[in-house]
């Protein structure tokens, strides 16, 4: 039976241990460079202006993400087209993978998630990213990086995903958590897609606070006392969305740093708010105000259950702990 540490060293890898491995002679090691955000999805231009030695650049929107459409604005890719972005990185079976950002892990989390997905078990990201790099004396160099490609072969499905349907189940049945910003849950901001509100009986659980100060992920105690706060069981099924896919999966890396299984709805709330006949509830509670289909559509367990407690301490949670929250990562939300 693993410790609560080796959940933790499975997810994360800290700067120190990264350079470690990169000092080795023959360390079968990719690391790649994940920069993204929002604001500017295109973060070669910082890639090339310095990076941690010997990595290579992921362009999101193109190689972690198919075509957006009705499957919302970042659904999974198609698993050829991963598989021949993993061996242009690279990428042999045997090989370890590091990914980074600048961001907290906000934007290598899909990276993690989708190379996970697709078979890879030995995926980490970078705890504190490139800045914790820099802390640590590393250097950086500029310029991009050419390798032989890789012959890694990859499968879909080694990490479980859910539809709509699935995903209003879990809020219904099990626990499931929006990732995006409190204000994008309730309904009273939305800068990216066409409506605001959250999926019925969803609980928020911003990833901002998956992290501290430093852009790093909270301890294994911080992050355990925080989910029990937002509602999630020892037993409990758990899935999470977030705007389009993406943040949602820094929230699955989270909850599996402390042992915790969560599901990925892809399509996440750039699918659910497009489609007319799926209802959309406003407002801190779970159940909300809800528009479209009736609040009744959520099912009265729902509405018995656990979610409204829950709702209510997010209320009473909300003034300090969205200011605190670092302003610099909202621009990374997807």
């Amino acid at each position: 039976m693993k410790d609560h540490t080796t959940f933790r060293r499975e997810v994360l890898i800290t700067a120190g241990e990264l350079a470690t491995l990169l000092g080795q002679p023959c360390p079968n090691l990719v690391v790649l460079d994940v920069r993204w955000s929002l604001a500017e999805p295109d973060g070669h231009r910082a890639y090339v202006a310095g990076h941690i030695p010997g990595a290579h650049y992921v362009d999101l929107e193109q190689d972690l993400a198919g075509p957006a459409g009705a499957g919302g604005r970042h659904p999974l890719p198609d698993i050829d087209r991963l598989q021949a972005a993993a061996r242009r990185w690279g990428i042999n079976a045997c090989d370890q993978v590091v990914v980074y950002d600048d961001s907290g892990g906000t934007a290598a989390a899909r990276a993690w998630w989708l190379l996970r997905w697709g078979g890879l078990n030995r995926v980490r990201i970078l705890d504190g990213g490139l800045a914790a790099w820099s802390e640590e004396g590393g250097i950086l160099e500029d310029g991009a990086v050419t390798v032989p490609p890789g012959t890694v072969t990859l499968s879909p499905g080694n990490m479980p995903a859910t539809d709509a349907d699935g995903a209003f189940t879990y809020a219904r049945e099990g626990v499931l958590l929006d990732a995006r910003d409190r204000d994008r849950y309730t309904g009273e901001r939305e800068p990216v897609d066409p409506k605001g509100g959250h999926i019925p009986g969803a609980r928020s659980a911003p990833t901002t606070e998956n992290l501290d100060g430093d852009r790093r992920f909270r301890s294994e105690a911080e992050l355990r006392a925080h989910f029990r706060r937002v509602g999630v069981g020892p037993t409990d099924k758990v899935a999470v969305y977030c705007g389009s896919g993406v943040t949602a999966a820094h929230q699955i890396a989270a909850l599996s740093s402390i042992g915790i299984e969560a599901t990925l709805y892809p399509g996440s709330w750039s699918q659910w708010c497009t489609d007319s006949e799926r209802p959309v509830a406003t407002g801190l509670e779970p159940l909300g105000e809800t528009d479209g289909a009736s609040a009744a559509a959520a099912g009265p367990a729902a509405a018995a259950g656990p979610g409204a407690a829950a709702g209510r301490a997010v209320r009473d949670r909300v003034g300090d702990r969205d200011r605190a929250a670092d302003p610099g990562l909202e621009r990374v939300a997807d």
